[in-house]
């Protein structure tokens, strides 16, 4: 009786050990999901590591950039302040000019002969040569400051050289047409009256 139940129980336990293919069936599963869990895991990591890299990448653009742009600007502003400080040495000249050739217009076109005392013809007439010859010598002088300081563009002031029949002592031709007809006109007046007066004698 005994030998007639180890047959079955032999296959009870063969039963036991091998796995039934509902349970393989589970296990295969099982497997796929956790091959897909990784899968996702390592999509993950790969995305997270793509984000790092990328704030990896603009921390470094935005330490160049600070660098870069810290170090231009702070000589943008050196050359700003120098170039503002040379623009109000400009300014100033400018207005110093203004003044002084508004003084000396002034005082040219103050000048009328018509008033002038013809006794003192000679006094006058150099007093106003004086008053030409200053102005001229202010124009040039901050006429050079000015295009020294920049002012060589097209609105640059005009020139003042002297005229081309201009004599060994620094006078033009026009100074001395001047000075000679002021020496000789009394001389001129004196001369018609007295023919006029000599005239006016003989007729009689």
């Amino acid at each position: 009786m005994a030998e007639g139940t180890r047959p079955v129980e032999q296959m009870l336990d063969l039963t036991e050990e091998t796995p039934s293919a509902e349970h393989l069936d589970d296990q295969v599963q099982k497997a796929q999901e956790q091959l897909l869990q990784l899968k996702r895991q390592q999509e993950q990591i790969e995305k997270q590591k793509r984000e790092l890299e990328e704030l990896s990448r603009r921390q470094d653009e935005l330490e160049h950039g600070r660098a870069e742009m810290s170090d231009k600007l702070t000589r943008a502003l050196v050359v700003l302040e120098r170039e503002a400080y040379n623009a109000q040495s400009w300014l100033e000249q400018i207005r110093v000019a203004r003044e002084s050739f508004a003084q000396h217009l002034e005082l040219i076109e103050a000048i009328d002969p018509r008033n002038w005392n013809p006794s003192d013809l000679h006094k006058e007439l150099s007093r106003a040569l004086s008053t030409v010859d200053d102005a001229r010598t202010e124009y040039n002088e901050h006429r050079s400051r000015l295009q020294a300081g920049g002012g060589n563009g097209d609105q640059s002031l005009p020139d003042t050289a002297p005229g081309v029949y201009e004599n060994s002592a620094g006078r033009s031709f026009s100074e001395w047409l001047q000075i000679g007809l002021a020496l000789t006109l009394p001389l001129i007046i004196f001369g018609a009256i007295a023919i006029a007066l000599f005239a006016w004698l003989a007729s009689r």
